[in-house]
């Protein structure tokens, strides 16, 4: 029963320990792509640590749930979880934490479930302003989609038909490659699938407000999504390119003056890309890829600790 405490201690050490680091690190502005990968396998060796804590505390608390559990096991690992005791509080651990894996569950069903209505809503509007031509259907593929509007702006409407929106507003600001860099910036959204990153940190921060580590992933991934998508922009079309576009795009919004707008993230943006600071030598991206690929591994291995010991 000590492997189900250790799993539950190492999560809790990692929700409250790892934003603060990865948060304090001088890299994710250089590397947002290799930061983005870093967060995730955060949040993931989280998940996994309780997910083995509530598996070994319901195999100690319930005989059916161990018979399942060590089925495929050989003779003489269960006995070395000395998972047999009369106490209580494995089962009260483990039915609180699967009613966070399910509490979880439904945070992230509502979010889908709201994302695709507004993604419907959102279409509708879209097929109201700018109506499909003769001969063309709503499923024929990605489109550039030009709205008639007095504010510049685009985005990336995600889903089975997605389509890159785009206002005359806009058309009419953007010179030269600008609008090119702007649509190449929609498009590295698309081709990650940040809507997905979105969608699940959204869900963690909104079902669990009390650990900082989901709020810290929410609040991370929607500023670091913007930042790859500005290098992949940047690396087509040059970083001075997509800073000048971004400020056509957002200057008349406030969020350049003296008291900046909620999107007072764009600033950092566009200062980012004119500093044009170098990316990290490709050995410590890869160092920085490894180590964070291993930090889901620790609730494993700290789970079959045991096991080992025993076959050994």
């Amino acid at each position: 029963m000590l492997v189900s405490l250790v799993l539950l201690s190492l999560g809790v050490l990692a929700a409250v320990v790892a934003p603060r680091l990865v948060s304090r690190a001088p890299w994710p502005e250089r590397e947002p792509i290799v930061a983005l990968w870093v967060w995730q396998c955060v949040v993931a060796a989280v998940l996994l640590s309780f997910t083995l804590s509530m598996t070994f505390s319901a195999a100690a608390a319930w005989q059916l749930v161990r018979g399942h559990v060590f089925a495929p096991a050989p003779h003489g690992v269960m006995e070395a979880y000395a998972l047999g005791n009369d106490e209580a509080w494995p089962a009260v651990l483990a039915v609180l934490l699967a009613c966070g894996g399910l509490w979880t569950l439904a945070m992230l069903t509502r979010e889908i479930r709201d994302a695709r209505a507004r993604r419907a809503a959102r279409r509708a509007e879209l097929l109201v302003r700018a109506p499909l031509l003769p001969g063309e259907t709503p499923a024929s593929g990605d489109r550039l989609v030009v709205l008639e509007g007095e504010r510049a702006d685009a985005w990336w409407l995600p889903g089975p038909a997605a389509r890159l929106v785009i206002t005359t507003a806009a058309l009419r600001r953007l010179k030269g490659r600008q609008l090119d860099a702007v649509l190449a910036h929609e498009q590295g959204h698309a081709r990650a699938r940040h809507d997905w990153l979105l969608h699940c940190s959204s869900a963690l921060a909104n079902g669990f407000p009390q650990l900082p580590v989901f709020a810290a992933f929410r609040d991370e991934m929607h500023r670091l999504v913007e930042l790859a998508a500005d290098d992949v922009a940047s690396k087509r079309f040059g970083r001075l390119t997509i800073a000048l576009a971004l400020v056509e795009l957002n200057e008349d919004r406030g969020v350049f003056g003296p008291c900046p707008a909620p999107d007072a993230h764009l600033p950092q943006r566009v200062n980012r890309l004119l500093a044009a600071t170098p990316r990290l030598p490709a050995v410590h991206r890869l160092r920085l890829t490894a180590a964070a690929a291993l930090v889901p591994v620790v609730p494993v291995a700290v789970a079959f600790v045991p096991a080992l010991r025993a076959l050994g």
